[in-house]
């Protein structure tokens, strides 16, 4: 919780000081919020977020169970699709080695639709559950889905978690 007020008030730019005026408490209590002697009830909490431009809100956490695939190759597929922060969908990516482990190139870059096709496609195949949140965003997965090259068995599977999370809409905007 300290961290979260924290960061959220340096991300905004605020001081202690400004962002207890902003929220409407005092700076002692603030300041014992932001160092873990105090917890916020949650309306106090999103009153404090909110001064700082942000809101609380609930993130899926997304279980995965594995799926067989050919030549005895394991597949992840989550029961829910999820979002990555802003900033980690878009730019240049390195691969790990587990990951591209064939091919000279492990450098790709997000924001060119191709290349994140390319990572999209070795992630699901070669990916855990760490790399798949780590790599994949919901709703730009959604959007490229039908242009991935993927084994039938993986695109099964997550057909249906697609199916689930967006209620069978081919719509992106819909991911939350």
């Amino acid at each position: 919780m300290k961290d979260l007020i924290d960061q959220a008030r340096q991300t905004a730019g605020l001081s202690i000081q400004a962002l207890a005026d902003l929220a409407g408490t005092s700076r002692p209590t603030l300041s014992a919020y932001i160092h873990g002697h105090k917890s916020p009830r949650s309306d106090t909490l999103e009153r404090i977020l909110a001064a700082t431009g942000h809101e609380l809100a609930l993130q899926p956490h997304p279980r995965f169970d594995p799926i067989a695939g050919r030549n005895g190759r394991t597949y992840w597929v989550p029961d829910t699709l999820w979002r990555l922060p802003i900033a980690e969908t878009a730019g240049a990516v390195v691969l790990p080695i587990h990951l591209q482990w064939s091919g000279p190139e492990r450098t790709f870059d997000l924001s060119i639709r191709s290349d994140r096709a390319r990572v999209y496609e070795i992630v699901l195949r070669e990916g855990t559950p760490d790399d798949l949140t780590r790599y994949i965003d919901g709703a730009f997965l959604k959007d490229i889905w039908d242009e991935l090259v993927l084994p039938t068995t993986l695109r099964s599977a997550w057909q249906t978690a697609l199916d689930r999370t967006t209620g069978g809409s081919n719509t992106a905007s819909e991911v939350a």
